[in-house]
């Protein structure tokens, strides 16, 4: 196969790059959708299953790890052999396991499904840009990332609402369920409008043992960020786990650059701006997912909302979100990710920095400004980002460069929240006497209550039934004062993280005029 573009004689609706961005769009809707609902719907399924809190912890980390270890491998297989081909068996492996898991009918079979959904959510979601990476001219391809970061900002945000009004009105299993429908439709569409494209390189030996040591070595790095905080960052397990996965990956690097046909080739990160990108992502997603993390927490423990409000009241979230995405893209093809990620940084350290201000009882009119800010700051950053890692990737490395960014999102978030609960639960340990005691908690009994550091932690205050009225409501004015005190600690140490990243963006990132010379890039094969 020539490494020029063929002839293309299928109809012509195959390869209109606007179709192929609404069939990709169906497939990141169902992931990301699928990412942020399981939150809401974990209470019912330890309800109804039975499951313990290691067990419900498990439901959520094997899709996460299956995920974080596959990006990388789906984007790889997407490039040799096809990138439509692997994103119709992401997609339609997604839809199979996630109708598994409503029928697995045990906790232990919804885990093993979860693990295969993150599997094909990992095949499937480096390939969307992949494919637009492929079909976008350069000119164009920054607005379809602002897109693409559109739908997927947007549908993690609306998540919550859609989790809590199917959990609260039709049954847990209909999170999963959901998945269907939306698959279907992915696939039929992007069956009738998607055009293959592959590397014209595709006789090249598979590196086979790149994937298992870079998989390994994602395993058990995720595993030791997610585990942190329930083990403790300063135990042997949580150490050790870290530990080997960093060694794992350091040992996967020095072994790419040894193969002449390498899964990831580390000549990429010779790419000042593309490195760079890639930590941003993780920044990026730190704060998206951490800050919805606990702002779920603040609002359906310590205010009392339920799922649906708690969803409801950061719609303007979504909303900014919804404007930031195009405009981050739009503003990135004018000035380039140099100015647009530092700017989107500050807006998410603004976002942070105005959460100190809430208390126990703030007013909505306190709130919807940091919602505002933070759907605006994550919204702009990550079509730069997505400029920065795969605008500087040559196209024949295009899915594993969106494996690379899809993967460095899975890391940023898994760090997101369990960094962010250790902050909290740090500064909680420490204030929880004082506030109970403020409150007017005997000191005997606050001191019998700072056990309870845990579940305080996250925003549940340690009441019993056979508590008098006048204790049990002065356990709960305490508890929420610490939480929110803990709550101001994570704000700060993610604002401090915000202002940092901007300024090594700003330092890390080539001027627009040095990107532009080297804009355009050569047009991948495409098979037939």
């Amino acid at each position: 196969m020539s490494s020029s573009t063929s002839v293309d004689r299928s109809p012509a609706r195959r390869g209109n790059p606007w179709l192929a961005l609404i069939a990709v769009s169906f497939g990141l809707l169902m992931v990301q959708l699928d990412g942020s609902v399981v939150a809401i719907a974990n209470p019912a399924i330890g309800k109804d299953l039975g499951a313990s809190t290691a067990e419900l912890q498990w439901v959520t980390n094997s899709y996460l790890l299956a995920l974080a270890a596959s990006m990388i491998l789906g984007g790889k297989l997407g490039d040799r052999f096809g990138r439509r081909r692997y994103y119709l068996v992401g997609v339609g492996g997604f839809v199979v396991a996630s109708v598994a898991i409503g029928l697995a009918g045990s906790v232990e079979g919804v885990i093993v499904f979860r693990a295969l959904q993150g599997l094909c959510g990992g095949i499937l979601m480096p390939n969307t840009l992949g494919i637009l990476r492929a079909v976008f001219p350069p000119r164009k391809f920054g607005l379809a990332v602002g897109i693409w970061g559109m739908v997927s900002a947007v549908s993690t945000s609306l998540g919550p609402i859609l989790g809590g009004l199917l959990v609260e009105h039709v049954d847990w299993t209909w999170v999963f369920y959901l998945n269907a429908p939306i698959g279907v439709v992915a696939l039929l569409f992007s069956a009738a409008v998607l055009k293959e494209s592959r590397n014209a390189d595709g006789e090249q030996r598979f590196d086979v043992a790149g994937v298992v040591v870079l998989a390994a070595g994602l395993l058990a790095l995720v595993f030791g960020i997610v585990k942190g905080e329930t083990w403790g960052w300063a135990s042997g397990g949580t150490l050790g786990s870290i530990a080997a996965g960093v060694v794992l990956l350091v040992f996967f690097g020095w072994y790419e650059t040894r193969q002449e046909h390498p899964l990831l080739p580390m000549r990429l990160f010779r790419d000042r701006s593309l490195t760079t990108g890639s930590v941003m992502t993780a920044l990026n997603f730190f704060v998206m997912l951490g800050g919805i993390f606990f702002i779920m927490l603040y609002l359906q423990n310590v205010r009392g909302y339920t799922p649906v409000e708690a969803g409801i009241s950061t719609l303007p979230l979504s909303l900014a979100s919804l404007v930031a995405s195009p405009l981050g893209s739009q503003l990135t093809a004018r000035f380039g990710p140099r100015v647009t990620i530092p700017l989107g940084l500050v807006l998410s350290a603004a976002a942070m920095f105005g959460m100190l201000t809430w208390s126990t009882d703030s007013s909505y009119a306190t709130m919807w400004p940091p919602y505002m800010a933070l759907g605006l700051g994550v919204g702009v950053v990550l079509p730069a980002t997505a400029a920065a890692i795969i605008g500087n990737a040559p196209v024949r490395d295009g899915g594993v460069a969106s494996g690379l960014q899809s993967t460095m999102l899975q890391i940023g978030g898994a760090l997101g929240t369990s960094v962010l609960v250790t902050v909290i639960a740090g500064k909680v340990g420490s204030s929880l006497y004082g506030e109970l005691t403020g409150a007017g908690v005997p000191s005997a009994v606050a001191h019998g209550l700072e056990g309870a550091e845990d579940a305080v932690s996250m925003g549940i205050a340690p009441v019993s039934p056979d508590m008098p009225e006048g204790l049990r409501a002065a356990v709960v004015e305490g508890s929420a004062q610490a939480f929110v005190n803990g709550m101001h600690a994570a704000v700060a140490v993610t604002g401090v993280l915000c202002l940092v990243g901007a300024a090594v963006a700003v330092a890390g990132i080539r001027g627009r005029s040095t990107e532009e010379a080297g804009a355009e890039a050569p047009v991948p094969a495409v098979a037939h």
